[in-house]
C-alpha cells in the first residue's frame, strides 16, 4: 500500500506567485496630485473629451415611405346603422303595457260617463265623506225658487206637531252648520251625514232619488226679504215659501200637501211647518211626512232645515219630532 504523503496535492501550492495584471493604457485613470498649500483654489475637474464614435453607431440616413403606401390603407369602415330587429325586447313589451293601459283607461270613460244622469253627477261626487261637527263654509250655491204652479192650501196660525209613527234613531251627535248658522241632532245609522249640495249638511238614507230621504240645512232658498223679518207672522210666511220649494224639488211633479203642524221654534226666532205630502211613484200613490223651518240667524235671510222622508221609510218618520224639538240657533 502507497504513503498518502507521498502524493503530490492536485492544485498549486499557495506559495505559488501570483500573475501581474497589466491594464492597457487608455483605461489607466490618472489622479492629479494635489496644489500646493496656498490660498484656497478650486478644483476643476479635468475636462472629459467625448467618447469616439463607434463605425457601428452612425446614424442611419432617413428613409422615407415608400410611395403611395399611405394612399392604400384600407377605409375605416362605419358603425353599423340599426334596425328595428335590433331593439331589446324589453322595451317593447314596456311601450305595449304602456299604450295598452292608456286604450283601456280611456275606454272606461267612454263607455261609462253617460251612466249617471247629468242632474245626479254633481250630487253622488259631493258626498264623498261625512262632514265634521263644525262644518265650514260651502261654495256651492244656495237653492233658489223655481216657478211653480203649486196651490198651497192655508197655513194655520197655529197647530200643534203630532207625534208621529216610527221609532226614533239615536242621536250620536250635534251638527253645528256654521254656514247657516243653526244645530240640529246628528242621527245613527242608516242615516249618513254628507256634503249634498245646493245644501250645506245633509244626513241621508239611501241612494240619492226622487222621492228623497233627506235631512238637511241651508240658507233661506230664494232672494233676501227686503227687510229683516219682525214678527211671527213674516217667519211663518217664509216657511210656506220654503214648503213650497221642497215640494217641486225632493217630490215627483204632480205632488200636493196638506199641514200638520205650524208653530213657533222653541229657542229664538223662527217657524216650523209640518205637513204630508202626496205623490204617486211606480203607478202608486204614495204618502210621507216632512218639516220645513225657518231661523233668525242675524241676517236679512233667515236659515232654513228641512226634512223629507217618504213612505218607503216611514219607520224613521220619528227622527222628525226629534228633529222639531232639539233645532236651536248657534
Amino acid at each position: 500500500m502507497e504513503d498518502v504523503g507521498d502524493q503530490s496535492p492536485s492544485y498549486d501550492s499557495p506559495t505559488t506567485p501570483f500573475r501581474k495584471v497589466v491594464l492597457p493604457s487608455e483605461e489607466t485613470v490618472q489622479i492629479p496630485r494635489p496644489p500646493a498649500p496656498g490660498p484656497s483654489v478650486p478644483i476643476r475637474p479635468p475636462a472629459q473629451q467625448p467618447p469616439a464614435q463607434q463605425p457601428w453607431m452612425e446614424p442611419l440616413p432617413a428613409q422615407s415611405p415608400p410611395a403611395g403606401r399611405l394612399s392604400s390603407l384600407p377605409p375605416v369602415p362605419e358603425p353599423p346603422r340599426r334596425g328595428i330587429g335590433d331593439i331589446p325586447i324589453k322595451f317593447v313589451y314596456l311601450v305595449g303595457a304602456i299604450l295598452g293601459t292608456v286604450l283601456a283607461v280611456f275606454l272606461v270613460f267612454l263607455l261609462f260617463s253617460g251612466d249617471v244622469p247629468a242632474n245626479k253627477k254633481a250630487a253622488e261626487a259631493a258626498s264623498a265623506a261625512p262632514p265634521p261637527a263644525s262644518a265650514a263654509p260651502v261654495a256651492s250655491p244656495t237653492p233658489t225658487v223655481t216657478e211653480s204652479p203649486i196651490v198651497l192650501p192655508p197655513v194655520p196660525a197655529s197647530k200643534a206637531y203630532p207625534t208621529l209613527p216610527g221609532t226614533a234613531s239615536v242621536v250620536i251627535g250635534i251638527i253645528s252648520d256654521q254656514n247657516t248658522g243653526i244645530s240640529y241632532p246628528r242621527l245613527a245609522a242608516p242615516w249618513k251625514a254628507k256634503s249634498f249640495p245646493p245644501f250645506s249638511i245633509a244626513q241621508r238614507i239611501g241612494k240619492v232619488a226622487v222621492p228623497h230621504t233627506v235631512i238637511a240645512s241651508a240658507m233661506f232658498p230664494g232672494d233676501s226679504p227686503e227687510k229683516k223679518p219682525a214678527k211671527d207672522a213674516d217667519y211663518r210666511e217664509l216657511a210656506a215659501q220654503a214648503a213650497r220649494w221642497a215640494i217641486s224639488t225632493q217630490y215627483p211633479k204632480g205632488a200636493t200637501l196638506a199641514w200638520t203642524a205650524s208653530k213657533k221654534i222653541p229657542v229664538g226666532k223662527g217657524w216650523t211647518l209640518g205637513y204630508k205630502v202626496t205623490y204617486t211613484f211606480n203607478g202608486k200613490q204614495q204618502v210621507g211626512q216632512a218639516m220645513v223651518t225657518v231661523v233668525e240667524v242675524g241676517k236679512t235671510k233667515p236659515a232654513m232645515l228641512l226634512a223629507a222622508i217618504p213612505e218607503t221609510n216611514k219607520k224613521h218618520w220619528r227622527d222628525i219630532n226629534t228633529l222639531v224639538q232639539q233645532l236651536r240657533p248657534l
